[in-house]
């Protein structure tokens, strides 16, 4: 019952602080959410899962209690952890703590309102990446999205409200489309299932039980599904053309909304996808590798382009994100070992280095007050320790060995080079390399920009070395990212065999 517990507590914890005081919300929440953080260690030093929970894997922590029944199917409280969700869980309780820190400075306003929303959101995040029933897991899908909304409309910049109505708009019609699509894969596999599980749904789809349905080819069923879905679930990633409301959502939110937003709240999306499209219809995504593994290479090249076009840094840094979640997209669409395996480690390495980019730039504009590359100049005199570690994660954005980074494109390449399931593998890997050449420009012409060269700002405001409270979130991520490059086993290993069922089977057939 650990994942209950744990669960549970973020809850309680979300409560707690929401009712403390305003000058105690920071600290509780810090000293709250090291709980979780404790509790994710503890589930990955005692991980005995085996396989792919939904291949019919050994499922770890699992529990299984039947909660309700809906139209001949039992809903239940199903929970547990394989080698894919595993990793995501502990990076969502290891960024939490270090986002809640780096809002200590900028947030002054509602603390205990935003403190405990943040709570909120972790514990949603956990139950998305541990249920394994449809029902259980789309309540808690969903409901991130509250706290966001209001985190994004409350606390956020001059247009927040905007930027939290188009994220909220843009999020919820997408889990409508998805939903149905889903949905109308239970239907037509009519009484082969007796539950919304995601085990026994897949199960049945892979004894080829999916039946006609209102007079519709079970064939033509199964590909509107992953269509729908995949649709769905490419606007919480974001992939070209659905990442419009990402850039205005980072730029309004505040750094500690968009350090989860980006190192978590993109990481739905993906794992869904994995979770749903890939691993439940894989003959339909064999059948469209082309053209998503176009959209992934648009993707990772058309997000580096509009990158090198921005001023505002924290638009450089959301545009990378959509350009990196494109790598993601690429090693999943490969099915190979390295290339699922790839990508699911590139999610944990990107949540890691996006969210050590987005709380740099944050220190810097809590001192300057503006995210402009025009604006400032020389930025390393004045704050070099904080300028160092934001050099050292650019670097691993675009792919220095030994970090992280650099791991999951590696382990991505690798998979796509080797892949017979998708044709003209080649091509598409030497395009999405073609990419990091475009983050290393823009990177680099950023940073010299504004860091290096004589001190200038445009503002009156006086700057120097931040506070320790701002630097040691920022020293904790770069360290983990090296941890995470120079020794990528502690989690690629537990990654690459719950991928090993997915791919079993579609790379032979392609």
């Amino acid at each position: 019952m650990i994942l209950e517990a744990l669960i549970a507590f973020t809850f309680a914890s979300a409560l707690v602080v929401l009712l403390a005081p305003n000058e105690w919300a920071g600290r509780l929440a810090f000293a709250l959410s090291a709980v979780p953080f404790a509790g994710g260690l503890y589930l990955w030093s005692g991980f005995n899962g085996s396989g792919n929970a939904l291949k019919g894997g050994t499922i770890a922590y699992e529990t299984q209690i039947e909660w309700l029944e809906v139209g001949g199917r039992s809903i239940s409280w199903f929970v547990g952890l394989d080698g894919i969700s595993l990793p995501l869980v502990v990076l969502t309780t290891f960024l939490v703590p270090l986002a809640i820190v780096s809002a200590w400075t900028p947030i002054d306003t509602r603390q205990s309102q935003f403190y405990g929303l943040m709570l909120f959101m972790e514990a949603n995040l956990l139950g998305v990446f541990t249920a394994l029933d449809f029902f259980l897991w789309f309540v808690f899908w969903e409901a991130v999205l509250v706290p966001m909304y209001f985190l994004i409309g409350i606390w956020g910049g001059p247009r927040r409200k905007y930027a939290a109505i188009k994220f909220f708009v843009y999020t919820n019609a997408a889990s409508l489309l998805m939903f149905i699509g889903f949905m109308s894969l239970v239907f037509a596999l009519g009484d082969s299932v007796s539950s919304f599980a995601l085990p026994e749904i897949s199960a049945a789809l892979a004894a080829g039980e999916l039946g006609a349905w209102f007079g519709i080819a079970p064939g033509t069923i199964a590909m509107g599904a992953f269509l729908a879905m995949f649709l769905g679930f490419a606007v919480k990633v974001p992939i070209v053309p659905f990442h419009t409301w990402l850039p205005d959502a980072h730029v309004e939110a505040p750094t500690p909304v968009s350090v989860l937003l980006a190192g978590v709240l993109l990481k739905m999306g993906t794992y869904a996808l994995l979770r749903f499209n890939f691993t439940l219809l894989p003959e339909q995504a064999s059948a469209l590798a082309v053209p998503i593994a176009a959209i992934a290479v648009i993707s990772v090249i058309y997000g580096a382009m509009l990158a090198l076009a921005q001023k505002d840094l924290k638009r450089i840094v959301a545009y990378s994100s959509v350009s990196s979640m494109g790598y993601v997209i690429l090693g999943l669409i490969v099915f190979t070992e390295y290339g699922v395996g790839g990508a699911t480690f590139q999610m944990v390495a990107h949540g890691l280095i996006s969210g050590l980019m987005f709380m740099a730039v944050g220190v810097i504009y809590n001192a300057t007050h503006t995210r402009m590359v025009g604006d400032m100049a020389g930025m390393a005199d004045r704050m070099p320790i904080t300028v160092g570690i934001l050099v050292a994660g650019a670097f691993g954005y675009m792919g220095l060995p030994l970090m992280a980074g650099f791991a999951g494109e590696f382990f991505i390449f690798v998979g796509s080079l080797s892949a017979p399931a998708l044709p003209y593998a080649p091509v598409f890997t030497a395009l999405a390399m073609f990419g990091i050449v475009i983050v290393a420009g823009y990177l680099l012409s950023a940073m010299q920009s504004t860091l290096f060269g004589p001190f200038k700002l445009e503002t009156d405001y006086d700057v120097g070395p931040a506070p320790f409270h701002d630097v040691a979130p920022l020293a904790v991520l770069l360290v983990a990212i090296i941890v995470l490059g120079v020794a990528p086993d502690i989690f690629f290993e537990m990654i690459r065999d719950a991928a090993l069922p997915v791919v079993e089977g579609v790379s032979i057939d392609g």
